[in-house]
């Protein structure tokens, strides 16, 4: 089975989580698509991945919430999406 790499952006946090390619693909084209109308707050991004897939992919997928952190940080080391520098809560999106 395929794996991707997932990396944090963190200073001195150089360890690697390895999840099922399909996994990160799943979570990612739901990520990217929450971002496609402009900026969401972090706190809103496990509800707008959720509302992404479909019940089988939730079922098969495990601990939403641990995947979305994990396929968010590799999105961010990869340049793919950033976090906005405001005040209050984080915000991301797409670049």
């Amino acid at each position: 089975m395929d794996k991707v790499a997932c990396r944090t952006p963190a200073e001195g946090r150089d360890g690697v989580t390895n999840i099922p390619a399909w996994k990160f693909d799943a979570v990612r084209g739901a990520i990217l698509g929450a971002l496609d109308g402009g900026p969401i707050l972090y706190k809103d991004l496990n509800a707008a991945v959720q509302a992404r897939l479909d019940d089988q992919t939730l079922a098969d997928l495990g601990k939403l919430g641990w995947h979305v952190v994990t396929v968010k940080l590799e999105l961010e080391v990869r340049g793919e999406i950033e976090r906005l520098d405001v005040k209050g809560p984080q915000q991301i999106r797409a670049v």
